[in-house]
């Protein structure tokens, strides 16, 4: 029997490459670079399946073709506003993507920037390695305690939950919890949360504010200057989700006039650059979308694309279905 033929557009963990290269005809991007408009087309024309990542913009331009072979999109990963589910839907092209499997490394991840910003612990690091810490001091690098305060969420799905639990039961911190739709009573005992019904109704109350909401266009810059100036200015943000959730250059300005403490950020507009403003703040902490960045989350997140796949090609529906 012929293997459906499938394009892997970067380096994913070894186990999982194996895996795959068992079950299809598979042509894996060695190089490990982000692929190009071009070669993500012909990839869409010559293969009968691709893998994308976050890096890879399957947009309409990507799409349009009048000879598509390829008739699923198994993202790896849980968003996918990188990818017209719209476009791809016209075309009868399935797109799944990979939720459950990176919820506690990604909750995990978020509480760390949170601690990280609180301590300023990015500045203290930075000072021992440069040799330039002079001993210690009482009023050196001073921070804000974490436990005991309030912590907001936006997004109370399953990252956002697992951040609640670890904040109201590691913490003993107080959470303030929004999301689009209602929020079951079951998850807010689940989590010690306390549902609040807008997120301009939400800001004033945080110490420390996590975003855990979905990407695209409906969210572009849901926190925007008008709404980072209900924040106290004593107060941090953290951002897990996608970076297009957040006005950067807002951000950037409010972390240099200190109308708020500080940002830990995991995610960026236009990734891998970021806005030079944002890099020139010492009060926020950037890391490199690391939130799944575990062996074990990696490996499980590709094996989820593998059944997605094998459950597709072998006509089942594909339970990570999302177009």
């Amino acid at each position: 029997m012929i293997k459906p033929k499938v394009v892997v557009t970067r380096r994913w963990p070894a186990a999982v490459e194996a895996a795959l290269a068992e079950s299809f005809d598979v042509t894996f991007n060695r190089d490990d670079r982000a692929l190009t408009a071009e070669e993500l087309k012909d990839a869409v024309v010559g293969a009968d399946a691709v893998l994308p990542t976050v890096t890879d913009r399957i947009d309409s331009r990507v799409l349009e073709t009048s000879r598509p072979r390829t008739r699923i999109l198994a993202n790896f990963g849980v968003g996918f506003s990188h990818i017209d589910v719209e476009a791809a839907r016209e075309r009868s092209i399935t797109v799944t993507n990979t939720p459950d499997v990176l919820s506690e490394c990604t909750a995990d991840l978020a509480v760390m920037l949170m601690l990280m910003v609180a301590r300023r612990a990015n500045l203290g690091e930075r000072e021992v390695r440069a040799d330039a810490w002079s001993g210690w001091r009482p009023t050196h690098l001073l921070g804000s305690k974490v436990s005991g305060k309030t912590l907001g969420i936006i997004g109370f799905g399953r990252i956002g939950r697992e951040v609640a639990k670890r904040a109201r039961f590691g913490f003993g911190m107080r959470v303030l919890a929004y999301n689009r739709s209602p929020i079951a009573a079951e998850a807010l005992a689940e989590t010690g949360a306390e549902s609040v019904s807008s997120i301009d109704d939400l800001l004033p109350q945080v110490d420390f504010l996590s975003l855990h909401c979905p990407g695209g266009a409906e969210n572009r810059n849901l926190i925007d200057a008008r709404r980072l100036g209900l924040m106290k200015p004593s107060a941090c943000l953290v951002n897990t989700a996608r970076g297009e959730v957040v006005d950067e250059f807002a951000l950037a300005q409010a972390l240099w006039f200190e109308t708020i403490a500080g940002a830990g950020l995991d995610v960026f507009c236009g990734e891998p650059k970021i806005l030079p403003e944002l890099r020139a703040c010492e009060n926020a902490v950037l890391l490199p979308h690391l939130g799944s960045a575990t062996v074990e989350t990696r490996e499980a997140m590709g094996f989820r694309v593998l059944e997605n796949l094998q459950d597709f090609f072998e006509g089942r529906p594909p339970r990570d279905r999302v177009a």
